[in-house]
């Protein structure tokens, strides 16, 4: 409704200078026996103006401000230099002023010009504040998250954010992306298959409606000649993101600069099944320990379970009790010795609510 009553409110004005423009000697001149002519092209001009306003739907504000800005910045420094270069032309002379008239004309297309580029292409690196508008960064609200390579060739990143644990704006540097191609382009059969199922969980997250993903191509002078790892750890620290990742190297860089960061594989840990010492749980065990008696076998999660006493029932499900529980940096391990065996029964990563304790 605001928008309808602004439209016909610039309708009016537009009618009301078509009907100025008529009464001015200076037109009637021009334009002889028909100043009406005046009138049809304001009233024109106006619906055009309206027709495209509704055609472009979709508008982005930093941009729209960003040429506001730069415009304003640009039509200042024209006013200014035009009052500095003033005196260089005699008012008294036609012709002098008729050629500043024109020098703050190519000055003011040229100022405005580099103005507003100057602002369109370095929104993303400073801050302005404009009523009701903020353009920074080129992302708003909570802190975005910078993904790596390694969590994208992973895959779990696009499961982890279409549960909704993650919905804020995915930040894919231009640079990480030019790495996955080039690793789905290499000669090794290993290293492109990885790389392709990189760009095919880049292609999911970004056809999905719910997914927020921006591909971020400026680099500040800082991030030349830097490896990519450093180059993530600057973007984050550029958008006060975070990084999301899975590589354990990345991480302690990451810490020393003070840069926040998810890393998938401690949040994995932190939602393993905890098991207490004590407790009954059934698992298959699959092949030998270290030690004479040892058998292994592993959780859903993968969760590593050594048994004392299951060598001898390999390939069977049994029923253990567990004595310890070890936290490594590589996940968790648990202890358990063995108490029986059970016939059929799923795989294992269940607990045995029969004589369980808490």
């Amino acid at each position: 409704m605001a928008l309808i009553v602004l439209r016909v409110i610039f309708i009016l004005a537009a009618a009301g200078v078509g009907i100025t423009l008529i009464q001015v000697e200076a037109f009637n001149s021009v334009l002889k026996d028909n100043p009406f002519y005046a009138f049809v092209g304001v009233m024109v001009l106006a619906l055009a103006v309206i027709g495209i306003d509704i055609g472009i739907r979709q508008k982005r504000y930093d941009t729209i401000s960003g040429v506001y800005f730069g415009l304003l910045v640009g039509l200042s420094l024209t006013y200014i230099l035009g009052l500095i270069t003033q005196v260089w032309f005699p008012a008294d002379n036609p012709n002098a002023v008729t050629a500043h008239r024109a020098l703050q004309l190519v000055v003011g297309m040229v100022f405005c010009y580099s103005c507003i580029s100057l602002v369109l292409q370095t929104k993303d690196d400073f801050r302005f504040i404009i009523p009701y508008v903020e353009f920074a960064k080129e992302v708003k609200g909570p802190k975005p998250y910078v993904l790596d390579t390694s969590i994208v060739i992973d895959g779990r990143i696009a499961d982890v954010v279409e549960t909704g644990f993650f919905d804020n704006v995915l930040i894919m540097p231009r640079f990480v992306l030019a790495e996955l191609q080039g690793i789905a382009d290499s000669s090794d059969k290993l290293k492109r298959s990885r790389g392709r199922r990189g760009l095919d969980i880049l292609n999911r997250l970004r056809n999905n409606e719910r997914v927020d993903l921006k591909i971020h191509d400026r680099e500040t002078p800082d991030m030349e000649g830097q490896p990519v790892d450093m180059k993530l750890v600057l973007l984050a620290k550029l958008l006060e993101g975070k990084i999301v990742t899975g590589d354990y190297n990345l991480n302690k860089v990451a810490k020393l600069h003070n840069v926040e960061v998810i890393n998938l594989n401690e949040i994995a840990n932190a939602l393993k099944p905890v098991f207490l010492p004590g407790e009954h749980l059934s698992v298959r065990i699959v092949k030998k320990g270290e030690e004479e008696s040892q058998g292994v076998g592993y959780l859903d999660d993968g969760t590593m379970i050594v048994v004392e006493g299951g060598r001898d029932h390999i390939n069977t499900q049994v029923r253990i009790l567990v004595t310890s529980v070890l936290q490594t940096s590589a996940g968790r391990m648990i202890f358990g010795r063995y108490e029986s065996s059970e016939s059929g029964g799923s795989s294992g990563g269940h607990k045995s609510h029969a004589n369980s304790s808490t």
